[in-house]
């Protein structure tokens, strides 16, 4: 990284690209081409950093995650291993310093801290046989102990990588979109705009768009790290040059065809709980969202549905795919509005009853995003101590649709149904059809609200309906048309604590729809 902070301190504060040429390899010789270009993608390491590097591991098709074999596991990789079960299908672990060892026990130190790794790493979807390279990057720039001054088993590293390497999907076809992570002007030229092609393609004159700006401008030129092109398709690291734009006006976004970005302040997405993160996920709590290299505030609202509803599993799976890097395109898979959703008081773990692809989140961003439908989000508490072993990263999803929130109508068409239940007790029996209850109103209660609904006598589960209201004292009258209504045998119910006789209780159980403008509609199945 070229940051001069970074340049002074010999660290990675930013993020830094580079590349090399290997050639192709055997199982790969059936494509047109005589050898690899890799690119690699140098996050920074420290917690507090962690934005940065959630922004960069979002364009990466393979991780290296580099330890220093003295140190092992910290908090930051852990979470940049969070961060790989989320993004990423292949990991290697890199096991640098080596040289810091003495020779003789070198050997024994290394296979100690490879054997507490693989067993860190059982646990992950990774498994305890993924790579782990030992290394040695530069054995120069410290006290080495090794008597080199070169790398250490860096080609071994290369050859592992090669022997990995997947044919990487790409895609030249729907609507460009372009993640920038640097932004400077060349004199006489115009502003170079150096990122990621993430979907579609771009060539040379083709108009493209800065939402977070709303300015469009022509593609002047492009470069291919130094090297001058005429077109980029997705997954190639690119500068495009354009005229009369203000460098200092942007650093990191998006850019893409015009019109392709949708800016809003709040959004549905499929989501599923972080089980490292062991902190309850509240609803109504503020996350901070990453969005790309965005990370912006939001307020979340949790909600799922019943994995058992008819035609809801084969929804779920279409919602699970979409989690898992390397899925198909997911420009089909939308919301549905037509279904009743369940209010959620946290997000639950990914587990029975509770599987991928069940659980949802509005999220009401604090300020308006520039984010295609389908991308990924990751939510996070960066503002907890960062010197606590506890990981911060929460929930992992992609948007689903976006959503006005400010919009009675839209709203409305959200329906989140929060379950609501009251209990009352028998005051005196009628006769074989008829009771009167007590204590689930206050007396100045609008009975008409509760007319014809439903509750259940729990003794026995009959099931009445309120007929009206009995007196000015919040009673009323309950209807069963089985009959049977008797009093409550001595021996039967839960106590009063008041006169240690029976409890006769009445259940009355609801719904209600939280984005219904009509506060007082209640619903019963």
């Amino acid at each position: 990284d070229k940051h001069p902070q970074s340049q002074e301190r010999g660290i990675t504060l930013d993020l830094g690209f580079s590349a090399f040429f290997t050639p192709l390899p055997e199982h790969l010789r059936h494509l047109p081409y005589d050898r690899i270009q890799w690119t690699l993608v140098d996050c920074p390491g420290h917690a507090s950093l962690i934005k940065t590097v959630l922004g960069g591991a979002q364009i990466i098709d393979m991780m290296m995650l580099v330890l220093d074999v003295n140190k092992g596991i910290q908090t930051q990789t852990a979470e940049c291993l969070v961060i790989a079960e989320i993004l990423m299908n292949d990991l290697v672990v890199v096991l640098n310093k080596i040289d810091t060892i003495s020779q003789e026990k070198r050997d024994e130190h290394i296979s100690k801290t490879v054997g507490k790794l693989r067993n860190v790493f059982k646990r992950t979807k990774f498994g305890s046989d993924l790579p782990i390279v030992p290394v040695s990057a530069n054995p120069a720039a410290v006290d080495s102990t090794s008597g080199s001054t070169g790398p250490i088993n860096i080609q071994t590293l290369m050859d592992m990588l090669s022997n990995l390497l997947k044919e990487p999907r790409r895609n030249r076809t729907g609507p460009f979109l372009f993640a920038i992570d640097h932004c400077f002007p060349i004199k006489g030229q115009g502003t170079v705009l150096t990122g990621t092609v993430l979907e579609g393609s771009v060539r040379l004159n083709q108009t493209i768009e800065i939402p977070s700006l709303a300015i469009s401008k022509p593609v002047k030129s492009m470069q291919m790290f130094h090297k001058p092109v005429q077109q980029a398709i997705q997954g190639d690291r690119v500068g495009i040059c354009v005229k009369n734009l203000d460098s200092s006006l942007l650093e990191r976004g998006l850019a893409g065809d015009p019109g392709s970005i949708p800016t809003f302040h709040a959004a549905i997405a499929v989501v599923n709980k972080i089980s490292y993160y062991k902190a309850a996920v509240k609803t109504k709590a503020k996350f901070h969202v990453t969005l790309g290299h965005t990370t912006v505030m939001a307020t979340v609202i949790f909600f799922g549905v019943d994995a058992t509803t008819a035609g809801i599993p084969t929804l779920m799976s279409s919602f699970s795919s979409m989690l898992h890097k390397g899925s198909e395109s997911t420009s089909d898979t939308s919301f549905d509005f037509g279904i009743e959703y369940s209010y959620q008081d946290e997000l639950l773990p990914c587990e029975p009853p509770h599987p991928p692809g069940s659980q949802f989140a509005l999220l009401e961003f604090e300020q308006p995003v520039q984010v295609p439908v389908h991308s990924l989000i990751i939510g996070s508490k960066l503002d907890a101590d960062i010197h606590t072993p506890s990981c911060r990263i929460a929930f992992a999803g992609k948007i689903l649709t976006s959503i006005n929130r400010q919009s009675v109508d839209d709203m409305r068409r959200l329906k989140i149904a929060k379950l609501k239940q009251r209990e009352g007790t028998v005051d005196r029996i009628v006769d074989d059809y008829t009771l009167i209850g007590k204590d689930l109103f206050k007396k100045e209660t609008d009975m008409n609200r509760f007319i014809g609904l439903k509750l259940i006598r729990v003794a026995n589960g009959s099931v009445g309906v309120i007929e009206s209201s009995f007196g000015k004292s919040g009673k009323f009258k309950v209807h069963f048309a089985n009959g049977g209504v008797r009093p409550l045998p001595q021996d039967e119910g839960e106590s009063s604590s008041r006169t240690g006789k029976p409890k006769d209780v009445l259940l009355l159980n609801f719904k209600k729809l939280i984005f219904e403008p009509d506060k007082r509609l209640m619903v019963q199945n």
